[in-house]
């Protein structure tokens, strides 16, 4: 069913506004999906916090013109889902990549991360980026080591101080 001139702008529109703040991008051909097998591709989406939307080549180079994600439009070429990285940067190519180990149809074409280009080959690397809650913890640990080396230095005066005044009352203890 062709898409009336309005609907058009319409998804150009909410692709452009995802676009605009997304992430990363996986572009995948779907040929050969059914239809319940896309449907689990959605609902692994939602749940992954990822923006997943079939769009027509040209309707997608022109949502994505202007965004980090432009570089990318030479490279949409055939029936394409469009996988779009809210928040965290590898969660796109973390649902197309497992998705893909069970459904062999779903074919990484591109991938883009910060406005960089790249091949379908660097799926497994931006796949492997840590979470959101990943990097959040080991943040926090790089931020806690200095403290707790700082607390020590500032404690360690006070140890041997403690130990030096016992060692002494013991030396008290022994010679009266």
């Amino acid at each position: 069913m062709a898409l009336r001139l309005d609907d058009k702008k319409a998804l150009v529109a909410e692709v452009a506004a995802v676009a605009a703040t997304a992430q990363s991008v996986v572009a995948a051909e779907y040929r050969g999906l059914k239809v319940s097998q896309m449907t689990e591709l959605r609902t692994k989406a939602r749940k992954s916090g990822v923006y997943l939307r079939v769009v027509k080549n040209t309707l997608a180079r022109k949502a994505i013109a202007g965004t980090q994600f432009e570089v990318v439009g030479k490279s949409l070429k055939g029936p394409l889902v469009l996988a779009f990285s809210k928040e965290d940067p590898g969660a796109a190519a973390r649902l197309v990549k497992d998705f893909a180990k069970t459904n062999d149809k779903l074919v990484t074409t591109v991938v883009s991360l910060g406005g960089a280009l790249l091949t379908a080959k660097d799926l497994d690397r931006v796949a492997s980026l840590p979470t959101l809650e990943a990097a959040r913890a080991s943040l926090l640990g790089l931020l806690q080591a200095p403290m707790s080396q700082f607390v020590r230095t500032i404690n360690e005066p006070h140890a041997q101080l403690v130990r030096v005044l016992a060692a002494q009352k013991d030396k008290l203890g022994a010679s009266a």
